[in-house]
């Protein structure tokens, strides 16, 4: 499984993850929610790289102009709520995909344990396409999956690119032996610790509350 840390090469990327890190700017919501999309479109600009592309004919005001360009745009998949910031980011450079949105979340016990749970799955058909599934954080890895095999519901990929600006190592750990082999990951940063409630250490806390308030 190929996987890619951008956080390992100096960048602008870096400050964009430091800051949805950061407690004081995680105050203002609507910067942490920019910040992740500015994640999504890094991640859209890097993966553009290794898609397939053809020759076009560009007709301008005096000539024509030879230039590749992507051949199929990918469907991109996120899940909710969380991953719409990071979507949006990737929305925007491929703003001719199809997108995807599952409904993957934590139904939690009274003594702390939880499952995840998946009961909402919109999309397009997905056979033989390239589909880029979304969430900023790689916890367990466990949301990811289920995610994935809602997805295939409507078609197996082609391929299969995974995005997470932040995650564990455990999670990816666990991503690379329940995913297909041929699957790509994108990770922002990887952190060495989990929590016992399951939470990425040092990462950030919660991406759908600080994207999106508080939920009860």
């Amino acid at each position: 499984m190929n996987k890619n840390v951008l956080v390992s090469s100096n960048s602008l990327f870096n400050t964009f993850i430091a800051e949805i890190r950061n407690e004081e700017v995680q105050k203002d919501s609507m910067r942490f929610r920019k910040n992740l999309e500015r994640i999504g479109e890094v991640f859209a600009y890097e993966i553009s790289k290794t898609l397939q592309y053809k020759k076009k004919s560009i007709k301008t005001p005096l000539g024509v102009s030879e230039v590749s360009v992507i051949d199929q745009s990918p469907v991109l998949a996120t899940i909710l709520r969380a991953g719409l910031a990071l979507h949006q980011g990737l929305l925007s450079y491929f703003d001719s995909s199809e997108s995807a949105f599952v409904s993957a979340y934590r139904n939690t016990a009274s003594d702390g344990s939880f499952e995840i749970k998946v009961e909402y799955l919109a999309t397009p058909s997905l056979e033989g396409k390239t589909v880029i599934l979304s969430d900023p954080m790689l916890a367990t890895g466990r949301s990811m999956e289920l995610a994935y095999k809602a997805l295939l519901k409507n078609g197996r990929p082609s391929s299969l690119h995974v995005v997470a600006a932040l995650a564990s190592k455990q999670g990816v750990e666990y991503i690379e032996k329940c995913m297909p082999n041929d699957t790509t990951l994108w990770l922002g940063a990887v952190d060495n610790e989990l929590t016992n409630k399951s939470y990425i250490v040092p990462g950030l806390g919660d991406a759908g509350d600080l994207a999106y308030g508080d939920k009860i």
